[in-house]
């Protein structure tokens, strides 16, 4: 199934790219960071599939191959869009793998709709549980600064800014730990960003407030980042969804920048796979 409609619009639906390796293994669906697709997960499906999951990935609406809608770029809409996904194709057992922003779908999934499909959920490098630091949230990793020189540099020079913001993705201590071509993969995913898409979704995960979502998630949950992540800061992220989740797991991967997923995908993949397997 290459698509599927995520929502049903009085003049033109919105409809969501899927690619689903099948089979009648558990399902394990990976939902991407931004301003990537689901081909992000390259150095995960196959591993996946070899250990016998029924893998699925999807393009966020305004991203990739999915269409590129003027609106719906708010978690509640983000996380119906995964909810009609699990719908659609009839799955429950499911571990989902929340990937930098998509750590928000998963957080905020828990709140609307439950753990009636869900088995197990991880949240890597997730933005989860409020990145926007300010005076009710003084842990916050990302200043309003910060946030709005992002704004500025994307709506004032795209090409600049996604070269510059995919070298930091996969930096850590300034140092680049992927070789230019995956680089250059993760550039050409950033291109195929709808430019208004990418801006509504910057704002969504830096000012979304996950903090009441998290005590929600009562399934087995593991957090895994990267201790070099300078994107989105161990200490302000994934610590304290941690902190957040009662009996959830936790995996630092040494010396990792934000897309360990690439850089350190060996690890990355071993730890998921045990805990799949638990």
């Amino acid at each position: 199934m290459p698509e599927i409609t995520a929502h049903h619009g009085l003049f033109r639906n919105t409809d969501l790219h899927v690619d689903d390796t099948g089979g009648p293994g558990r399902a394990v669906v990976l939902i991407h960071g931004w301003p990537l697709s689901g081909q992000s997960w390259s150095a995960q499906v196959p591993v996946l599939q070899a250990a016998g999951y029924r893998v699925v990935t999807y393009d966020r609406r305004g991203f990739g191959r999915s269409d590129k809608p003027a609106k719906g770029y708010d978690y509640d809409t983000l996380a119906e869009d995964l909810h009609t996904l699990l719908v659609e194709l009839d799955l429950t057992d499911v571990t989902l793998v929340g990937f930098s922003m998509g750590g928000g779908e998963v957080a905020r999934y828990f709140s609307a709709y439950g753990t009636e499909r869900l088995r197990s959920v991880v949240f890597a490098a997730a933005v989860p549980p409020y990145l926007m630091k300010g005076s009710d949230n003084p842990d916050g990793p990302l200043e309003k600064s910060q946030a709005a020189e992002m704004t500025a540099a994307l709506t004032a020079d795209q090409d600049a800014f996604y070269d510059g913001f995919i070298t930091d993705f996969f930096s850590a201590d300034g140092v680049l730990q992927v070789d230019e071509a995956q680089r250059q993969d993760a550039l050409r995913l950033a291109h195929q960003a709808d430019h208004k898409a990418a801006l509504a979704c910057m704002s969504s995960f830096a000012t979304t407030d996950f903090r009441e979502d998290l005590p929600k998630v009562t399934v087995p949950t593991l957090v895994l980042h990267g201790s070099a992540d300078a994107t989105v800061p161990f200490e302000g992220s994934g610590a304290r969804t941690h902190a957040a989740i009662a009996g959830s797991q936790l995996h630092v991967v040494q010396g990792a920048p934000h897309g360990f997923n690439v850089s350190h995908a060996e690890e990355f993949n071993r730890v998921l796979l045990d805990f799949l397997a638990r």
